[in-house]
């Protein structure tokens, strides 16, 4: 889903675009800096722990380059403002620069590093299914969004190749539609038993008795376990509480941010308003309509079952079992 060339074909960053999906599987070629801003503004690429690889590629490529690297690190980082991967990835790439030690080198060594997470995330995560699960999930958390199988997904498909799992539920996801478009592409591509369903038909499954467990991914979660992943995810919670469902979180270290005390410190990327007013390029609302379209919210720890990292599972979601997991990397506020 991204890959590094060296030259003579690079120095150059290659991305699947992720917009073309699931009709065309077209690749970026991204040969400056701008260009992976841009893809990460435009939603080419995407998912917190891929936006934190794309990043330290990003500043690699800066070096390569000879440019300002410092510069080349701010504007990655200040792409998106809710996923701290981002920040993360760009931040430890350019202290490795500052250091001294091959900035290539570091990029590689935090994609590997997340891919391997992905495996260990499915196997902690794999604990949590039940035999026949029927397992709704929210957005994309597949190896479009991380390394390796992926994140939440990730742990589904291990819970498929190990028989468990019955029926996947996939939201389609408002407003950009990250589930109809990509999980329904990649649980396609892995075979898994999938029904794609309108993000407000997920309550009449919970009423029904058909969800067994809800499984997603986070773009940041702040120390006391507030976790802040794609919008409607709080609404998932909620119905999962209520009718007894248990609702996992599952994401690498990379994704907790102890400098955020709690979730009111974790910025809300608002999206632009012609996302919600028009689809495929035709306006479905009236000119001039007002928007709210932020892009994440924000649900509560205490409604969080359990949060899976590579390191373990964590549970119950609060600030002292987040602390016990150790520090995650540093972030460095610009």
């Amino acid at each position: 889903m991204l890959r590094w060339n060296d030259p003579p074909e690079g120095p150059a960053l290659l991305l699947l675009d992720q917009t073309r999906l699931p009709h065309e599987e077209v690749v970026l070629v991204c040969r400056e800096v701008p260009d992976i801003v841009r893809a990460i503004k435009d939603l080419a690429v995407r998912g917190a722990p891929l936006l934190g690889i794309a990043a330290g590629y990003g500043v690699a490529l800066a070096v390569a380059l000879g440019e300002d690297v410092e510069a080349a690190a701010r504007d990655l980082a200040g792409a998106r403002p809710t996923a701290v991967n981002l920040a993360r990835g760009a931040e430890r790439v350019l202290r490795a620069h500052r250091e001294g030690r091959s900035a290539l080198s570091e990029a590689h060594a935090i994609a590997e590093e997340e891919a391997a997470y992905s495996a260990r995330m499915a196997e902690h995560g794999l604990e949590l299914v039940p035999d026949g699960g029927r397992v709704l999930t929210h957005c994309n958390t597949g190896a479009l969004a991380a390394g390796g199988d992926g994140t939440a997904l990730g742990v589904v498909i291990a819970a498929h190749r190990a028989g468990r799992l019955t029926r996947l539920w996939v939201d389609e996801t408002r407003p950009l539609l990250q589930g109809a478009r990509l999980t329904a592409y990649e649980a396609a591509r892995h075979g898994l038993p999938y029904t794609l369903l309108p993000d407000g038909a997920a309550a009449s499954l919970f009423a029904a008795g058909e969800v067994d467990l809800v499984v997603l991914g986070a773009d940041r979660i702040a120390r006391d376990g507030s976790v802040a992943n794609k919008v409607g995810t709080y609404s998932l919670a909620v119905l999962a509480r209520h009718h007894g469902v248990p609702f996992v979180v599952v994401a690498p270290t990379s994704t907790v941010d102890l400098t955020a005390r709690t979730g009111d410190d974790i910025p809300i990327e608002l999206r632009d308003p012609g996302e919600v007013t028009a689809f495929a390029g035709q306006p479905t609302a009236p000119l001039g309509s007002p928007v709210y379209n932020p892009a994440f919210d924000v649900t509560p720890g205490d409604l969080v079952t359990a949060i899976v990292t590579e390191r373990g599972v964590i549970s119950p979601v609060n600030e002292g079992t987040l602390a016990a997991l150790g520090d995650p990397p540093p972030i460095t506020r610009r």
